[in-house]
C-alpha cells in the first residue's frame, strides 16, 4: 500500500509538470518525481536477512524508424535503475533489448522507458534542424543521443542520492544492493557468456539541444495508450 501511495505522489507531480508552461516549475516537479521514483526503488528492497529473490528478464522490441536510438534509450534507462540491459540486435520487427533485473526494478524501468520514449518522440517532433546543419537526419540522430545521455545522467544522480541516503541511515542497503547486482550479473552470464561492448557514434550537431530537452523531461509519466509522434513512428 505504501508503494502505491509513493507512485501516486509521483504521478501527481508529473501531472503538475505536464500542465505548467514555466520551465523552472517543470524542472522542479521533474526533480521531485525522479527523486521519489529512486526512493521507491530503495524502499522496495527486501531486508538483508529476508527471503532471497531471483532476477527476472524480459525482451523489449523497438520498431523502426530510429529503432537503434530507441533501443539505446530503453537500455540506458534500465541500466540507471539497477537492471542489466543487453542490445541483442534485429529481430521480430525491430531492435531488441534483453533486460535482466529484479521485479521492482524491471517495473521501474518499464514505467520510465515507456514514458521517455513518448517524450522523446514529442520532443523530436518539435525539432527544427538549423539552417547550417549539413544533414537534418544526422542532426536529429545526435539530438536523440543527447536526450538519452542526459536522461541517463539525471536518473543515475537520483539513484545515487537515494542509495547514499539509505547508507547514511545504516540500513545495510549497500550490502543488499551489491548482492542483487551480483545476482543479476550471474543471470546475464548464464544467458550470454560473451558480451561485447559498443559505443554509439554521431556526426550531427543536435546533441546539445537533445541534452537541453532532456533536462525538462517528465521522468515518470505514464501514457502507453498515447500515439507516438510521427518522427518516431
Amino acid at each position: 500500500m505504501r508503494d502505491q501511495r509513493t507512485l501516486e505522489r509521483v504521478r501527481k507531480l508529473l501531472a503538475k509538470a505536464e500542465r505548467t508552461d514555466n520551465e523552472h516549475e517543470r524542472a522542479t516537479f521533474m526533480a521531485a518525481a525522479s527523486a521519489l521514483m529512486a526512493k521507491h526503488g530503495i524502499d522496495t528492497l527486501p531486508p538483508a536477512a529476508g527471503d532471497r529473490e531471483t532476477p527476472g528478464d524480459r525482451v523489449v522490441t523497438l520498431p523502426a524508424p530510429w529503432a537503434r536510438e530507441k533501443a539505446r534509450l530503453v537500455s540506458l534507462v534500465a541500466q540507471a535503475v539497477r537492471c542489466r540491459p543487453l542490445l541483442i540486435g534485429h529481430g521480430d520487427g525491430g531492435h531488441r533489448v534483453h533486460v535482466f533485473g529484479f521485479a521492482a526494478d524491471l517495473e521501474r524501468a518499464d514505467l520510465l522507458a515507456t514514458s521517455l520514449l513518448l517524450q522523446m518522440a514529442s520532443g523530436l517532433a518539435r525539432v527544427r534542424p538549423p539552417g547550417d546543419a549539413v544533414s537534418p537526419r544526422a542532426y536529429r540522430r545526435s539530438w536523440l543521443l543527447g536526450f538519452t545521455d542526459e536522461v541517463y545522467r539525471l536518473l543515475c544522480a537520483a539513484e545515487a542520492d537515494a542509495e547514499a541516503g539509505a547508507a547514511a541511515a545504516g540500513t545495510g542497503t549497500a550490502l543488499v544492493l551489491a548482492d542483487r547486482r551480483a545476482e543479476v550479473e550471474r543471470a546475464v552470464a548464464a544467458h550470454y557468456p560473451r558480451v561485447r561492448m559498443s559505443v554509439p557514434r554521431t556526426s550531427g550537431t543536435g546533441y546539445r539541444d537533445g541534452v537541453a530537452a532532456a533536462r525538462h523531461a517528465d521522468l515518470g509519466r505514464t501514457g502507453m495508450a498515447s500515439p507516438m509522434a510521427r518522427e518516431l513512428t
